[in-house]
């Protein structure tokens, strides 16, 4: 009899791509996906570390479970992903109707965790194994018909910057080899996908090895990916400035598969508080992979992320991260405050008063929503090549991506979802274009 698998994500890319790889390996078990909690058979929380107090909002979502496993007592519950990595078995001491703990580099072993709590034994798996789990996942599935797909290429972080627990719940970078991230691409492009993002916590650092033993960069990864017949997209994410290649650089300018958008965080515009976070690159530095990224693409949109009010910045630190906006004119971006991560370094710096950070962000936000309107509106007239990725709301409406990672709305479409056309904007909102098929 099919078992039925609910699985809730939180937070990055990644997560979203290691629940599908979940849902894959319990596929292969007898579980198919439902929508709601309250139909299943297994609970699966695919949880992240990054925000503030991830822990407890996991813990509250575990609270709305208990009716159902009072009503179910067979029915398991699992908390996965890098919230499981930090609290271990601090998770079964805080919420006994969890069955499973298991970090984001030992999920391909769910089946036998699975089996374990079946024999009557809570199960617990937070090592960093030496073996990849990769190779120990099932093929790519279609799980879903969507024409884009994440792919993860790299994993964990050596960068240790001072306010993130990214090394502690990821482990250390690693890549995976060529040879498999063609194979997982092919097989998405069998299935329909024709837009891939390929992930990783740094994933320019990517250094995976080919069938020769030789590492291999991102933008030789790109470009032998850019041979695959019916793979017309490739994007990746996220990207450290100090890694940013010259030919990661060159193949925004050359590769035509490679879409004009990059997601480059900054965090903040001040030398002095790029040094306390441990970022190792400077503003200076930063400056030139833009202008170096222009030179050779001059359309691309730019990404960013920033932190306010992190530990000791003064009212002239911040000042000089709004005039970095104001410099790079972001066509969208990610801002929030500084907030504390245990066991980190910043954590126990001399912390902004929380009132001057919530100021601070309002001001950030209000220039980054404005760049974000103007880059909108400059789109208005503009022909751009759309992927038809769902119907819309309305009757003949359907909703896709630009080369430029733009939601656009075409009214009046009767194209396919997978299919893709040439598009004239004719109106802009703060989040999403509206357009026609261009004569």
């Amino acid at each position: 009899m099919t078992k039925k698998l609910f699985v809730k994500t939180y937070g990055c890319q990644m997560n979203v791509y290691d629940s599908e790889r979940m849902a894959e390996i319990m596929g292969e078990q007898g579980f198919r996906a439902t929508e709601t909690p309250e139909d299943a058979d297994m609970i699966l929380l695919n949880t992240c570390h990054i925000r503030e107090k991830a822990a407890e909002k996991v813990y509250s979502e575990l609270g709305r479970y208990r009716n159902l496993k009072a009503q179910n007592p067979k029915l398991v519950i699992g908390v996965a992903g890098c919230v499981a990595q930090a609290e271990g078995e601090e998770i079964l001491r805080r919420q006994s109707l969890v069955d499973i703990v298991v970090g984001p580099q030992s999920y391909h072993r769910l089946p036998e965790l699975t089996r374990q709590v079946e024999s009557g034994k809570k199960a617990v798996d937070t090592d960093f194994p030496w073996e990849s789990k990769f190779a120990e996942l099932p093929q790519r599935q279609a799980l879903k018909k969507d024409p884009a797909a994440f792919l993860t290429v790299q994993e964990g972080c050596d960068k240790f910057c001072s306010f993130c627990v990214v090394p502690y719940t990821r482990g250390a970078e690693a890549s995976r080899p060529v040879p498999e991230v063609v194979r997982e691409a092919q097989t998405l492009v069998e299935h329909g996908v024709r837009d891939i993002t390929l992930l990783g916590q740094n994933v320019n650092t990517y250094h995976g090895k080919n069938h020769d033993g030789k590492d291999w960069s991102l933008a030789k990864l790109i470009w032998e990916l850019s041979k695959i017949n019916g793979l017309e997209r490739i994007r990746f994410t996220t990207s450290h400035p100090i890694d940013m290649t010259d030919d990661l650089i060159a193949a925004h300018g050359e590769c035509e598969k490679l879409m004009p958008y990059l997601h480059l965080p900054v965090q903040a515009g001040s030398d002095q508080v790029l040094k306390r976070m441990g970022r190792k690159h400077t503003v200076n530095a930063y400056r030139k992979i833009i202008e170096k990224l222009r030179r050779a693409r001059p359309d691309i949109a730019l990404s960013g992320d920033f932190i306010v009010g992190f530990p000791e910045e003064t009212d002239a630190d911040f000042e000089a991260t709004l005039e970095l906006v104001r410099e790079i004119q972001y066509s969208h971006a990610y801002s929030f405050k500084y907030s504390p991560r245990p066991g980190t370094p910043a954590a126990t710096r001399k912390q902004v008063p929380e009132a001057i950070k919530t100021e601070r962000l309002q001001r950030l936000q209000e220039l980054l929503t404005e760049q974000q309107q103007d880059a909108q509106q400059a789109m208005v007239g503009e022909v751009v090549t759309v992927l038809m990725e769902r119907t819309g709301r309305k009757p003949k409406q359907m909703v896709g991506k630009s080369e430029y990672r733009h939601t656009v709305h075409v009214e009046n479409c009767t194209m396919q979802i997978g299919d893709m056309a040439e598009i004239k904007i004719l109106a802009a909102t703060a989040n999403s274009l509206a357009g026609a098929i261009a004569a």
